[in-house]
């Protein structure tokens, strides 16, 4: 065997399970695309919001935060949230206000924060100070040379074309020729049901869903460096500082396909309008544009652990927008599981991101 471990899939799940692995043995890292965390990973709104997302998710985020600040020196850095809402949005303000632990401030207070609200259309409005930005480049390189310095070996423009049950382990064949692993791991985002089925693994159904964003000038010039994010009740929106301009999104999700992932105009035109009802500043040109797929499992909660039916094969999948925020509890628990040690997180946890859970 040319490893022990051998992953499919260089985003941030793949990449931080490669350094999780490193020291059990040894790690090869199959990457499709010619640089590391080239779709979803590469495409991310990187914020940490621990509260964000179902119980499992939570926990895993919450399991994370010790080694997120000390990565690579620490990878986090303030940032803080807002929700807001208009006269119609009490109900979905109520619901966000008590998922993710937030702190109903005035309308006074608000636009002291972020003065380009409109008065006229802002009825509620919380805030959260435990909202951090993450510097994702950093982490993912950190993760990388980790991995690098136990002696892993990442390959990049390794689109995988098949894969085949060997005796002891598995064989998949690349561009540059077939590798063998002990244990394959499925990290691959959108292609992880693909990835399965080309190993002769039953698909889990996970579902990849689009997720468009705009980066437009600073609204009417200000300095919006210090500004939270910023997120329309029900997640109906969102609009978040980055590098001097500011990132709207429409926050859909749209059922889509593995693939380079680019944003539909009128979702975009949409998402727009819907921010736009919320400030006084005229939406000027975009700057730029894209799109990401954040992919799920029926149930929204990751997949993490052996596959029910298959020995050999691993599921790291279905991250959805919680990548980032849960790689390194998500990356623990795959060494746990796989080097035979008892987890860290809790039992009802554990339970509920093994894809046992699928019958």
């Amino acid at each position: 065997m040319d490893c022990d471990f051998l992953i499919i899939g260089g985003g941030i799940a793949g990449i931080s399970a490669a350094a999780s692995l490193s020291g059990l043995g040894r790690v090869l890292l199959l990457e499709a695309e010619d640089q590391l965390a080239h779709h979803a990973s590469g495409r991310s709104a990187a914020l940490y919001e621990p509260n964000y997302g179902l119980a499992p998710v939570v926990a895993l985020s919450h399991a994370g935060a010790g080694a997120l600040r000390a990565a690579a020196g620490g990878v986090l850095s303030p940032r803080g949230m807002m929700i807001v809402a208009d006269h119609d949005g009490g109900a979905a303000f109520a619901a966000d206000v008590a998922a993710m632990a937030m702190v109903p401030i005035g309308p006074d207070e608000a636009r002291a924060m972020v003065p380009i609200l409109d008065p006229a259309t802002l009825a509620h409005a919380a805030y959260g100070d435990h909202a951090w930005d993450i510097d994702t480049d950093r982490l993912i390189q950190h993760y990388a040379r980790t991995a690098k310095a136990a002696g892993g070996r990442i390959v990049t423009a390794a689109r995988v074309s098949s894969i085949r049950r060997l005796a002891g382990g598995w064989a998949v064949v690349t561009p540059a020729g077939e590798v063998s692993g002990r244990l394959l791991v499925d990290a691959a985002g959108p292609w992880a049901d693909a990835v399965a089925a080309m190993a002769g693994v039953a698909p889990l159904g996970l579902t990849p869903l689009r997720r468009s964003m705009v980066r437009i000038a600073a609204p009417g010039g200000h300095d919006v460096s210090r500004w939270p994010m910023i997120f329309g009740a029900g997640e109906t929106w969102y609009a978040k500082p980055d590098a001097g301009a500011l990132i709207v999104s429409p926050a859909e999700e749209d059922a889509s396909h593995p693939h380079d992932a680019w944003p539909d105009d009128m979702v975009l035109a949409e998402g727009l309008a819907r921010y736009q009802a919320h400030v006084t500043p005229e939406v000027t040109r975009p700057l730029a544009t894209w799109a990401g797929l954040r992919t799920f499992a029926p149930d929204r909660v990751p997949v993490i652990g052996p596959d029910r039916q298959v020995p050999g094969f691993f599921w790291l999948a279905g991250q959805g927008g919680y990548g980032f925020q849960t790689a390194p509890a998500a990356s623990g628990l795959v060494a746990d599981l796989i080097g035979g040690r008892a987890p860290d997180l809790d039992g009802a946890t554990v339970a509920a991101l093994s894809p046992a859970r699928f019958g």
